[in-house]
């Protein structure tokens, strides 16, 4: 064989070499890339996927200004403060550096434990406690400031909940959803921020004055007298 011929070999051995070790090199690297995106998932998953309960509340992170809104109009207030679906625990968190006594309920056990750890970072730990519980098997009677971010399906039915367990010193604050029948005592913020404030006082007496309504038989129309 000449010395053309011998060159010619090798340098086509190379070239395979080569295409076998691009190849090889991308087989790695989409293995690694797969591998580290099912780890995400896997990671990220049990926080975003909501949790089963009555209605479907998908975790949303409370933005920087609505917790601020919060606590802005729950400044003067004093006593227990409750979180109802309070996810990765900011709002609760947040409340508990303001002085609150602060208690967080939801469903989605991941959530739960990340807050824990959270509120133990942060220092918290001993003002704070959060539940792993579906908000209509709790009793929120002990809480004198209730926090909620619902959604439009559940707020109508979480109306009479919180009238008919709440001490009427209580407020509530609802936050990206208002309640469909209440009438807030006032707002803060404004679009997603918005967070809108209700006094227990005023709502239940609007309840106990709806099943007065309800109890109270319509008068009978009397009958014509006769001519």
């Amino acid at each position: 064989m000449s010395q053309e011929e011998l060159f010619l070999d090798s340098v086509a051995a190379g070239q395979v070499t080569e295409k076998k070790s691009r190849s090889n090199l991308g087989l790695v690297v989409t293995g690694l890339l797969g591998g580290s995106l099912v780890a995400l998932y896997a990671v990220a998953t049990p926080f975003v996927t909501p949790a089963l309960r009555k209605v479907c509340l998908p975790f949303v992170p409370a933005t920087t200004a609505q917790v601020e809104n919060v606590l802005r109009v729950l400044r003067a207030r004093t006593g227990r403060l409750v979180d109802i679906g309070s996810g990765d625990g900011r709002i609760v968190i947040a409340a508990a550096k303001h002085g609150f006594k602060a208690s967080g309920f939801e469903l989605n056990p991941w959530l739960v434990w990340y807050s824990r750890y959270k509120a133990f970072r942060e220092g918290v730990h001993r003002s704070t406690s959060f539940h792993i519980s579906d908000l209509w098997k709790v009793s929120f009677a002990q809480y004198s400031n209730v926090v909620i971010f619902g959604v439009p399906q559940m707020m109508d039915q979480l109306e009479v909940k919180l009238a008919s367990e709440l001490p009427s010193t209580a407020k509530v604050v609802a936050c990206r959803f208002p309640f469909p029948t209440w009438v807030p005592e006032c707002t803060a913020g404004e679009g997603i921020d918005t967070v809108w404030v209700y006094d227990a006082k005023t709502f239940k007496t609007q309840l106990q004055n709806g099943m007065t309504r309800e109890m109270t038989p319509e008068p009978k129309d009397k009958p014509d007298s006769p001519t």
